[in-house]
């Protein structure tokens, strides 16, 4: 079996009396892809964000291939060490991209940062051929490329720092369907060649359905159910993973009585 690069163990954490996430751990194997589903408010997105250091847990650890991640750690040496074991790519890449910045200039600040002795000009070029750009969206500024377009622009930009684990907070929710196909074939090939780790946050489980090879559940910060994806979407045994199926619209699909169920769990 291949050795785990990241283990999240007992995380919690509250706002105020809001238990956000609560005792949450799974691991994701090296090459693996890791489904993290639930609603609005299931403690999905505070998970990811406590994975890449962005918050901190009130306890548990986050360990990436053995070794705590060590949120509290101060310095840019611990915080460029911590980017490059854990990278992030957000929904709408348009509001984390300088709208004055050029597709190089993006790359090479990236590069700049974590491998100044590299040879720039060259590793630029593989980035953008690895997320299918090519040197022709070089020049380009975010404003001139379509949704599609920037979010391999910011896949591009978390590669290159060369993480273990890439996390994907409903990367290809704002995307058009056929689109979307594309990103996700495209991090399919990715995850082929590098062995790269990835952590997928979604509501969407066709997504999981596509990418993950194991899912969790998250309903009110805990995990209420997990396991290989086939088998937890062929037969979930929690009532409220049952109900995220149900959910998924569909002939004769009806919202309301959706609703009704969604309230009496």
């Amino acid at each position: 079996m291949p050795d785990n690069v990241l283990e999240a163990v007992g995380l919690h954490r509250a706002y105020g009396s809001v238990r956000a996430v609560d005792d949450v751990s799974f691991t994701l194997p090296e090459g693996g892809s890791l489904g993290i589903v639930g609603e609005s408010g299931s403690g999905k997105t505070t998970t990811a964000r406590i994975v890449v250091g962005l918050e901190q847990a009130d306890s548990g650890d986050v360990l990436v291939r053995g070794r705590a991640r060590d949120a509290r750690g101060r310095g840019r040496t611990r915080r460029l060490a911590r980017a490059r074991e854990v990278q992030m790519v957000f929904q709408d890449p348009y509001l984390s991209l300088d709208p004055r910045t050029s597709v190089e200039q993006v790359l090479r600040e990236a590069l700049r940062l974590h491998f100044p002795d590299t040879d720039h000009d060259r590793r630029v070029r593989e980035l953008l051929d690895q997320v299918g750009l090519g040197t022709r969206a070089a020049d380009a500024r975010p404003r001139q490329l379509s949704g599609g377009q920037r979010q391999r622009v910011a896949i591009a930009r978390a590669l290159a720092v060369e993480p273990a684990v890439l996390v994907l907070d409903e990367a290809v929710a704002a995307l058009d369907v056929s689109v979307q196909a594309q990103i996700l074939n495209l991090l399919a090939d990715i995850r082929e060649e590098t062995r790269i780790g990835y952590l997928f946050i979604t509501h969407d489980l066709g997504v999981v359905r596509c990418v993950t090879d194991d899912v969790i559940v998250m309903r009110k910060g805990r995990v209420v159910e997990a396991g290989p994806t086939a088998e937890v979407l062929a037969a979930p045994r929690h009532p409220y993973t049952r109900l995220l199926l149900e959910s998924v619209p569909r002939p004769g699909w009806d919202p309301e009585a959706i609703a009704a169920a969604r309230r009496a769990l």
